[in-house]
């Protein structure tokens, strides 16, 4: 039977205003790369159809042609690939893990730089078979029985933060059985408890 209960709280990097600045530095350094990009493209519309052209008039080789197109397209090539790189990085930069318990599930959520935000997990009560601490031998024995496979870290810390600790949930997964780790305060901790049944809690 669902019990009536809502909780909701964040995973927040301890280092989120430093974080925050390095996304944003990165997201208008890969705006002026592709600005760059793009006035060198504008720039190169009468230039590169010239070539072009002195090439079927027979002004010039083939080979002058490919090595002017290849050093006009290098740069442009080169900035919009770190575009992509600087995209890249920033989607690694100030993450975060919301998670809200309602009904007997866990919802995981995660905030990249404080805007967009993707699902990752609903992890309902019953499908859970173990709760601990993450840092009692419960934890290592069962990853060990894992084999190859390894812990799901749902936050973005190494070491929980100030007044949290690290839990883990295992679960049975449809396919596989998983072993998440989310930081969270000791409330989240009594509700997914409650939920799954306190003979799945193992407290060493």
């Amino acid at each position: 039977m669902a019990r009536a209960a809502f909780y909701e709280e964040s995973a927040v990097s301890v280092n989120a205003r430093s974080e925050a600045r390095a996304a944003n530095a990165l997201h208008i350094v890969s705006i002026v790369c592709l600005v760059i990009a793009g006035i060198i493209v504008f720039l190169s519309l009468t230039i590169v159809p010239n070539w072009i052209g002195m090439y079927l008039e027979g002004d010039v080789s083939l080979a002058w042609l490919i090595m002017q197109l290849v050093v006009w397209a290098s740069p442009v090539l080169a900035l919009v690939g770190l575009f992509f790189l600087f995209r890249f990085l920033k989607r690694r930069k100030n993450v975060s893990y919301d998670y809200t318990f309602v009904e007997d599930e866990v919802r995981v959520v995660k905030v990249l730089n404080g805007r967009v935000r993707k699902p990752l997990a609903t992890l309902h009560a019953d499908m859970i078979l173990k709760v601990g601490y993450e840092e009692k031998d419960s934890f290592r024995r069962t990853l060990d029985g894992l084999r190859d496979k390894r812990a799901i870290y749902l936050t973005p810390n190494r070491e929980p933060a100030e007044g949290k600790m690290f839990i883990y949930l295992f679960y049975s997964a449809p396919v596989e059985k998983k072993l998440y780790v989310l930081e969270c305060r000791q409330q989240l901790l009594e509700f997914i408890v409650m939920a799954a049944g306190i003979t799945k809690f193992e407290r060493q």
